[in-house]
């Protein structure tokens, strides 16, 4: 029987396949998860006389660099003589 054929490796190849679609599936539903936290409703118009509607949006990130990070966009940003 060709290596191909055999039933181990086929059961292996077939739980793997199993294992590895699970952990897509997964890693999918966090990824929704954490955009649809990232969405905020704004309700600045809500003061408003007759405003029925929300408006959805993105949080702000704030990101801050690290010294290192800093230094490599400093010297991204040189103009080499």
């Amino acid at each position: 029987m060709s290596k191909k054929n055999s039933l181990a490796r086929r059961k292996r190849q077939h739980e793997f396949d199993l294992r590895r679609e699970q952990a897509e599936k997964e890693k999918k539903e966090k990824k929704l998860q954490a955009k649809k936290n990232k969405m905020k409703v704004d309700r600045r118009d809500e003061k408003k006389k007759g405003a029925s509607k929300f408006h959805v949006g993105k949080k702000k990130l704030k990101t801050k660099l690290t010294a290192l990070a800093k230094a490599k966009a400093a010297q991204a940003m040189e103009v080499d003589k």
